[in-house]
């Protein structure tokens, strides 16, 4: 993992305290589901859904994604929506300012992006919806970013845990002088609910 990813992660996991107690609630089953997962020698895949899948899913896809390998852990993650927009160049710059190496793989209306946090750590980021291709379709967590992602997908098939972590969507601020701010803002918060998850996960 590179090193100021790292650092990162390392000043995040020690302020945990920051996390409500109902939220941790919510937090822990999503451990304690990957925990079982983990005793059972089954593959860890985690899916997180939101609308457009554009901005706080790909935070999550991309941050659990390191949350893992910073607790040692070697884990599938993917984002999805129930529509397909792009990934959002707001929250590519967010993680970009955090240390992350985002490279363009095509230039497609919903460009493909690799994420990289290290070398041979990586990510493929780009907008889908929950029955594309690239999915699992068995033996995965949705975990439900947006409020209205999980209204409008009542069902999703193939999940065995459906675990709604809500976060407040920083498209608000888009143009904003507070858009940077309240970018980084939302992603280092799902950066540390990532990474409490994680913690709580026993080889």
């Amino acid at each position: 993992m590179n090193q100021q990813i790292k650092d990162r992660c390392k000043i995040i996991s020690k302020n945990f305290k920051e996390i409500n107690a109902e939220r941790k609630v919510l937090l822990e089953k999503l451990a304690s589901h990957i925990q079982e997962k983990l005793h059972s020698g089954k593959e860890i895949n985690l899916v997180y859904v939101c609308t457009h899948n554009s901005r706080r899913s790909h935070l999550g896809q991309v941050w659990a994604k390191v949350a893992a390998d910073f607790y040692g852990f070697n884990i599938h993650t993917f984002s999805a929506g129930t529509e397909a927009k792009a990934f959002n160049q707001n929250a590519i710059n967010a993680l970009k300012s955090q240390g992350f190496d985002v490279k363009k793989l095509d230039d497609a209306t919903n460009p493909k992006y690799e994420v990289i946090f290290g070398e041979n750590k990586s990510n493929l980021c780009f907008s889908k919806t929950i029955d594309d291709e690239t999915l699992p379709k068995e033996n995965f967590v949705a975990v439900m970013t947006c409020g209205d992602a999980d209204e409008n997908c009542p069902f999703i098939p193939g999940c065995d845990l459906r675990i709604g972590t809500t976060y407040f969507d920083p498209k608000s601020y888009d143009n904003s002088i507070l858009q940077d701010e309240k970018y980084t803002e939302r992603s280092n918060q799902i950066a540390m609910e990532c990474l409490y998850v994680f913690s709580l996960v026993k080889n």
